[in-house]
């Protein structure tokens, strides 16, 4: 769980950073993906707790 906080952290501020900052937009593409990264995590490690049992 503190491993997609972290990157929950790391997709919001990359997307701040990304849109308030001129010329710096591809880094709240960055951001996104990394969301869905951490989304991505977060379902696997929910998943597997479920077949675990």
């Amino acid at each position: 769980m503190a491993f997609f906080l972290f990157l929950l952290l790391v997709a919001l501020v990359l997307g701040v950073l990304g849109a308030v900052v001129e010329g710096l937009f591809y880094l709240l593409f960055i951001g996104i993906v990394i969301l869905v990264i951490a989304t991505v995590v977060l379902s696997v490690q929910r998943s597997r707790r479920r077949t675990g049992r």
